[in-house]
């Protein structure tokens, strides 16, 4: 299978050749392709770009487009994460893992328990390194769109500006208090299109944040009799959804 790289503008249907960006140029000059290699092409839209390298450059790669193609690796519904950002650079794996299930978007936040606080030109630093992780995942696992890296928020802000919940979206609130399963909950609210999943930090969410999400349509469920670490539990949920589509 040919290597698989994003390209972070949009490709036309009319262009034949292109100089490939600097990051994708680098990828391609780290895997040592030379002219003639096959590779694909995509650009978040959901097409997929059939391309061959036709030269190599210190720093420029122009490739030739060929077919491009309309694919469907993405699941029906549409998935968000929002969870208070685990610490120890563990929400990398959080992001890399969502993208490879299906995740349409990931939402970092800060709750009164989180050890990870980040504001002001560190936060927006995260954040494009976060959307830099879930390109890689979207070039390795197949993934034609690239999941959506929200801006870090406080969950008090973040809840604030949810507004109305649409018609088809159901709000699930992960705490390992509840008394409702998940699987109960989720065969009630089959029809849903779209599922935001909120999820606290190690110690989970105060009393009076959880209220806060409640009062938002949150219901809140639990995962089952084990205590799931906060990178964990949002996976776990999502793995389950994804798998419900196979």
């Amino acid at each position: 299978m040919p290597p698989r790289f994003y390209v972070d503008q949009p490709l036309a249907a009319e262009v034949s050749e292109l100089s490939l960006p600097p990051s994708a140029a680098r990828h391609v000059q780290v895997l040592r392709l030379q002219p003639g290699n096959p590779l694909t092409l995509f650009d978040g839209s959901g097409f997929e770009w059939q391309a061959e390298v036709l030269a190599m450059g210190r720093s420029e790669v122009r490739v030739h487009l060929q077919a491009r193609q309309l694919v469907q690796r993405e699941l029906r519904q549409h998935i968000t994460l929002a969870l208070a950002m685990p610490a120890n650079d563990r929400m990398d794996g959080v992001v890399e893992k969502a993208t490879e299930l299906g995740a349409s978007g990931v939402q970092p936040l800060m709750s009164e328990r989180s050890v990870l606080r980040l504001s002001g030109e560190r936060a927006e630093k995260k954040q494009a390194h976060w959307r830099g992780v879930a390109i890689a995942a979207a070039e390795q696992c197949g993934r034609s769109r690239i999941p959506e890296i929200g801006a870090v928020q406080s969950l008090a802000s973040w809840l604030s500006g949810l507004g109305p919940q649409p018609a088809g979206q159901r709000r699930w609130l992960l705490s390992p208090m509840a008394a409702q399963p998940l699987q109960a909950l989720a065969a009630a609210q089959a029809q849903a299109t779209h599922t935001l999943v909120l999820s606290g930090p190690e110690g989970g969410l105060s009393p009076a944040e959880e209220d806060a999400a409640r009062a938002q349509g949150f219901v809140a469920v639990q995962l089952g009799p084990r205590i799931l670490r906060a990178d964990t539990a949002p996976l776990a949920v999502l793995g389950w959804l994804a798998l419900s589509e196979a």
